[in-house]
């Protein structure tokens, strides 16, 4: 049997039920984590499954039924079993887990994150398709999320400069009826609940899985509140060799905006200025000002056709409406010696519909006495976009660039004035944009085993992309059409059968509009797309049933940036910078009693290239240049466990200036888990032991956010 062969047969094998601790069978997700089962027990489809922390297979890498051991790309996988022990509420906290990846904070009002150097608000999927809209994700729904490192448009398309972050729902399970509870309630007073509901229809051909969940939110900080809900009722069906699943989801967030607090003092790059301590619970917004409201319906649609024996046809689609607003006051000068700081406000609002629909065609068999797993696809998307920024001013009357600043003394609870918001184009600053995005892909790559150690994997994307942006209030427009290639290479080898050592390449694109795809103009127009080039050397390890390592060292180049000419309003094409080192994850069920996650990360992003944004040598914003993260569950007997874990981040950047430095910090949580009954269990989290403080996240030298002190959740869950 050919490797490729026996590849398939693993995959297909792992795909069977999985089964409780008690040994009882688990019935998998039709078009979920793990495999449909045909009534007479053979697997239609397989994405992927989950053993405790630790994830066997992933269609997200290659779109193919592939272990991740045979993936030639570091893959972080952080499972629901994981997200629940550790009460993860939020992107920002899951991306600590992962290394190479830190957590940005998106002004207040949106996930954002930087991957091996590169900041994105936009490198997001689900179900591997895109997902770029700016707001917070939430977990409610979901059997994991998988971190893909390096740049990989063969796989994802444009953007995805350090990586992307890919969201995996669950799916209606066949023939087990389900009923999943959850209530949680945090110190600060903040509440969460949420249902899991999966019913099989019929004779078990068919089934309807529904999530949904409500959480109001709290924190540490003064005149925080919000609530946000969602609903993602799906429904699948076998209808002879197909498989055929059709979902919907509704989202609503309502929520302050903060952006934390602002530098402490005025700084030269000799001596870095640092966050402003002593008020952590200090807002400088207002909480009748300060406000982001997200709605978006969602649709998805997905099928799995077994053409013949080896031929597989998939596709999915997904139409999503999104309607965004958010309003804020925000710190936008240090505080001064004499204890002032400068304050301005503005109010964005983003309407945009998104249609992506991809197919593939998957073969899987012998050619010429070698094994192949050849992938031939097509993607299509469609998004029109239409924003507008309208100005705060503080003085009605004289709605100019004067009145739209003003300076507060500092206090503990400091006076912010009332903005007034002025639409329209006159002499405000306001800016008004409609953004039109068309492309169309298509790849093909080939896993190829060339003996039963070895495997390459090669492929190559082209993308046609076109993108229109209109200025509303001028009358005028810009348009860039790039046809783009991106290859991928990669060559995998296994010393044993259990191990794998990678060598790869691959490369990806972000046109000249950034990642919302609303900011081109006549200048960046003529500009080409911005590189991404990533060189990578790995190894993975299954060291025993349950537990695995994974070690990456790469080196990722970024080419094409945008900075100011020597002419004043001209932009000229000249940076680039790079981003190097060394990425080691070790996860899973060390054995019956002790599951364990642990992540480091050495990370070095410099520009390279000096322009007037930047000097050559200054650091990259927001990446700390060391992450650490370990998280243990001891089961102590049949009803009682504990988990610890610990957290350290070692000092970054809070924006390319290099003028704020935020500092490195160390974070202890605990927990505690006790089985009340069969299927309920009670939990209890205790986040920042030791309640350090610390500044975990920033968006620019004076929007900077506190760490929260020490707090606990606790936390009821009942399964039927």
């Amino acid at each position: 049997m050919s490797r490729s062969t026996s590849l398939t047969a693993i995959a297909l094998s792992i795909a069977a039920p999985a089964f409780a601790d008690d040994g009882t069978a688990v019935s998998a997700p039709l078009l979920g984590s793990a495999a449909l089962m045909q009534e007479d027990g053979t697997p239609i489809i397989v994405t992927g499954r989950d053993d405790g922390y630790r994830t066997i297979t992933t269609t997200t890498g290659t779109k193919t039924d592939t272990p991740i051991l045979d993936v030639p790309q570091a893959v972080a996988v952080v499972t629901a079993q994981q997200i629940n022990d550790q009460a993860i509420r939020s992107m920002a906290d899951l991306v600590r887990l992962v290394p190479g990846v830190s957590a940005g904070q998106g002004e207040g009002h949106r996930d954002q994150v930087t991957i091996r150097g590169n900041n994105s608000t936009a490198d997001f999927f689900i179900d591997g398709l895109r997902d770029d809209v700016q707001y917070f994700r939430s977990f409610y729904n979901l059997d994991r999320v998988e971190v893909h490192r390096g740049p990989n448009a063969m796989v994802f398309g444009r953007g995805g400069g350090g990586g992307i972050i890919n969201r995996v729902t669950k799916g209606p399970l066949l023939d087990q009826q389900l009923v999943a509870l959850t209530a949680s309630l945090d110190s600060f007073g903040a509440w969460y609940g949420a249902a899991d509901v999966n019913i099989p229809l019929g004779s078990g051909a068919a089934a309807v899985r529904i999530n949904g969940f409500y959480e109001q939110l709290n924190n540490h900080r003064d005149d925080y509140d919000g609530a946000r809900y969602a609903v993602n009722p799906v429904v699948g069906a076998t209808l002879g060799g197909t498989t055929l699943q059709l979902g919907y989801e509704y989202v609503h967030d309502d929520r302050a905006v903060d952006r934390g607090v602002p530098s402490a003092r005025a700084a030269t790059l000799a001596s870095p200025a640092g966050p402003l301590t002593g008020f952590d619970r200090t807002s400088f917004g207002r909480d009748d000002t300060n406000r982001s409201v997200i709605d978006a319906h969602i649709i998805t649609a997905r099928s799995s056709t077994d053409i013949t024996d080896g031929l597989r046809l998939t596709t999915q689609a997904l139409y999503g409406d999104y309607d965004k607003s958010y309003t804020n006051i925000f710190a936008v000068t240090p505080v001064s010696t004499t204890g002032t700081v400068a304050v301005e406000a503005y109010r964005d609002t983003t309407q945009r519909q998104t249609l992506i629909a991809q197919v593939n065609l998957i073969w899987t068999g012998d050619f010429a006495g070698v094994g192949h797993t050849l992938l031939i696809g097509a993607e299509y998307t469609d998004q029109d976009t239409a924003s507008e920024r309208i100005n705060g001013f503080f003085d009605a009357a004289n709605p100019n660039a004067a009145s739209r600043r003003r300076t507060v003394a500092l206090a503990r609870t400091p006076v912010i004035p009332l903005a007034t918001f002025i639409a329209g184009p006159a002499g405000n600053s306001n800016r008004a944009a409609t953004g039109t995005v068309e492309q169309v892909s298509a790849y093909v790559q080939d896993q190829i085993a060339l003996s039963d150690a070895v495997d390459l994997i090669a492929g190559i994307r082209y993308d046609r992309i076109d993108i229109g942006v209109r200025n509303v209030f001028a009358g005028t427009g810009a348009s860039r059409v790039d046809e783009l290639w991106s290859p991928r290479a990669g060559l995998v080898v296994h010393p044993v059968p259990d191990a794998s050592v990678y060598v790869s390449f691959a490369r990806s694109w972000l046109p000249q509009s950034g990642d919302q795809f609303v900011s081109l103009d006549a200048t960046s127009a003529t500009l080409e797309p911005e590189r991404f080039d990533n060189y990578e050397v790995g190894a993975k390890w299954d060291i025993a049933p349950g537990h695995s390592l994974t070690m990456a060292v790469y080196r990722l180049d970024r080419l094409n940036t945008r900075a100011a000419g020597p002419t004043p309003g001209t932009i000229v094409q000249t940076g680039a910078q790079r981003s190097s080192g060394a990425e080691v994850a070790l996860t899973g069920r060390i054995n019956d009693w002790w599951s364990s996650a642990l992540g480091y990360a050495y990370t070095r992003a410099r520009i390279l290239e000096t322009t007037s944004a930047a000097p050559a040598g200054r650091s990259v914003a927001q990446v700390p240049r060391h992450q650490l993260s370990l998280w243990n569950r001891f089961e102590l007997n049949d009803r009682l466990g504990v988990g610890v874990g610990v957290y350290h981040q070692s000092a970054q950047f809070a924006t390319i200036s290099n003028a704020v430095r935020l500092p490195g910090y160390t974070r202890l949580d605990l927990a505690a888990y006790y089985t009340l009954a069969d299927g309920i269990e009670a939990q209890i989290n205790v986040e920042n032991v030791t309640d350090a403080g610390y500044f975990p996240t920033a968006h620019s030298d004076n929007n900077i956010s506190t760490g929260a002190p020490l707090n606990a959740r606790f936390t009821l869950s009942a399964r039927f």
